[in-house]
């Protein structure tokens, strides 16, 4: 019985480790070795997961800038570049397609332009508001710029898995077709959820002070995720993978604005 019970848990954490890991190689750049079976059917579900990685990576990146004396200006523009470099730009991708065809009045063409591997003049302009949106608000984040980008990069994940979950998928294929066949919902909207929230409530043990802050980036965070995907569904009835890649995008942009507000308020 005991082989068989640690047979049976030693699967259960090689599967663990393989749909991770696939998440991983999913969502960023980060090197997988080769030799490493992944399964990508269930990747969505990690996809908070991946974001508190991604944005602990950057909040490492930053701090050791910070150490060598940057300037915060340099510091955040070399932040946001380092984001894309590490995603891959697989989301900002996403922003581009989409703005190019909400751009389109016929509501029936939009879905046709968004195909379009050519980006246009509003997908550009659309990028380059939403990176001048992160940088120059990473700029004015001087307290707790850690947790700004964590809480961004979690939140932007967990709102393209509500995105997901609850609304239609417009295209018969896709890239983001397989998401939504493999959702399970509300378990993975759920998981999501309970991780952001529990990370945050961990933090609030170790530096109780940070209670107000948590507070207001959490709430932030997850209406700006809700809102997001909703506005998107309002647009277009529905959802595609580049949708789903704006609605992570936006989300970051939009929760390190709003940050603006709240952090310089409690630090003083």
């Amino acid at each position: 019985m005991r082989w068989f019970s640690d047979r049976l848990l030693s699967s259960w954490v090689l599967r663990f480790w393989r749909r991770g890991a696939a998440a991983v190689a999913f969502y960023t750049c980060l090197p997988i070795p080769s030799e490493w079976a992944v399964d990508f059917q269930n990747v969505a579900r990690w996809a908070p997961t991946v974001g508190l990685l991604i944005g602990g990576l950057l909040s490492l990146s930053d701090a050791a800038l910070q150490k060598l004396g940057m300037p915060v200006l340099t510091r955040s523009a070399l932040v946001v570049i380092s984001w894309i470099i590490l995603t891959g730009g697989l989301h900002l991708d996403g922003v581009m397609d989409t703005a190019d065809g909400l751009a389109v009045q016929d509501r029936p063409r939009r879905l046709q332009v968004m195909q379009d591997s050519a980006t246009g003049a509003f997908g550009a302009m659309a990028a380059i508001a939403l990176l001048l949106l992160k940088t120059s608000a990473l700029c004015d984040l001087h307290h707790h710029r850690w947790l700004a980008l964590m809480a961004a990069a979690g939140w932007g994940r967990w709102g393209q898995v509500v995105a997901i979950a609850y609304y239609p998928y417009l295209k018969p294929t896709g890239k983001g077709a397989f998401h939504k066949q493999a959702i399970r919902v509300p378990q993975d909207v759920l998981l999501g959820l309970f991780l952001l929230l529990g990370l945050s409530g961990l933090q609030v043990l170790l530096e109780a002070q940070t209670l107000p802050i948590v507070l207001a980036t959490d709430s932030a965070g997850c209406a700006l995720a809700l809102l997001t995907g909703a506005w998107f569904h309002w647009q277009l009835g529905g959802h595609t993978g580049d949708t789903y890649g704006a609605v992570v995008e936006w989300t970051e942009a939009l929760l390190l604005c709003l940050l603006t507000l709240g952090f310089p308020l409690v630090a003083a």
